[in-house]
């Protein structure tokens, strides 16, 4: 009998492991063999121009963080990190923002809802275009308005000083509806006796917002920086089209760094380097901050 139940769950296990093999080899061939080969470039000379190379050891990476790689490996982590912090703040603040003022169930703030949300299906490089017309210094349309305030017109992508900024400008049009909905969601699932009894108590609006609404919105708030966080570290596509790492590399965040060091250079070598790099930063970032969140986390909603 015991001979027969061990014979039974074996059989089961191997039915198990033959419906996730396909899933792990899927992983295995398109995830898992990618990195290994990225970390093993890194560690060659290979130039795309030439079919030969040959391990360097750990060449590449005394060029990253002791050689002239290293300011311009710098200037990208500040230019990432900026755009980051832009973008978290468009999202979850704007976000949070625009979901407190269109959280009525009503027709005609569903519609208000539906047009702040709607940027979010239009691709990137269609939309990178469409902002490419409207930043332009001589015949976009932002200058227009703005000379017709009496102002004088601005070069939004050819500034360095601006130039991010004009950026986020397009980030935020596409993001901050989709903070709004999510929040939205999770507003509709707290409780209404969490309210009632703080207005019984005499709790204002504003004490309501920030001893409930806040607490109780924090797994979503986490949701949002995680997702955010990785999506804004690898952003591409609106700095390719807009602005293409310039002017004087003031928008040169470090996935377009990696994609120049490949696609331009040809240095597949330097290129993998930062992408190991980049791929262990965003792993400690995110590590770090799902072990702090555990324990400011409230899940009681």
């Amino acid at each position: 009998m015991k001979q027969q139940k061990s014979l039974h769950r074996r059989i089961q296990e191997g039915k198990d492991l033959g419906t996730v093999l396909p899933a792990l080899l899927f992983l295995g061939i398109f995830v898992y063999y990618p990195v290994v080969q990225v970390i093993r470039i890194s560690f060659t000379n290979w130039n795309l121009i030439n079919d030969n190379f040959s391990y360097v050891g750990m060449k590449n990476w005394i060029w990253l963080f002791q050689g002239s790689g290293t300011k311009y490996l710098l200037n990208s982590l500040k230019v990432t990190a900026l755009y980051t912090l832009g973008e978290l703040a468009i999202t979850i603040i704007g976000g949070m923002m625009f979901a407190i003022i269109l959280n009525r169930i009503t027709t005609s703030f569903s519609i208000m809802r539906a047009l702040v949300f709607l940027p979010k299906y239009v691709a990137m490089s269609s939309a990178a275009v469409v902002f490419i017309w409207i930043l332009n210094t001589q015949n976009g349309i932002l200058n227009y308005f703005l000379e017709q305030i009496g102002q004088n017109r601005v070069n939004w992508l050819g500034d360095k000083n601006r130039a991010l900024g004009s950026i986020l400008m397009l980030t935020g049009w596409r993001t901050v509806g989709y903070g709004m909905m999510i929040y939205i969601a999770s507003m509709r699932g707290i409780s209404k006796n969490y309210y009632e009894a703080a207005s019984i108590d005499g709790a204002s609006k504003f004490v309501q917002f920030t001893r409930i609404t806040l607490p109780l919105l924090s797994p979503t708030t986490l949701f949002l920086f995680v997702t955010t966080f990785i999506s804004a570290m690898k952003v591409f596509q609106s700095v390719d089209v807009l602005t293409g790492g310039g002017p004087y590399r003031s928008t040169e965040v470090i996935v377009f760094m990696i994609y120049k060091y490949a696609m331009e250079d040809f240095r597949m070598d330097r290129a993998s380097t930062i992408a190991v790099f980049f791929f262990v930063v965003l792993l400690a970032i995110t590590a770090a901050t799902m072990r702090i969140s555990n324990k400011r986390v409230n899940y009681d909603a």
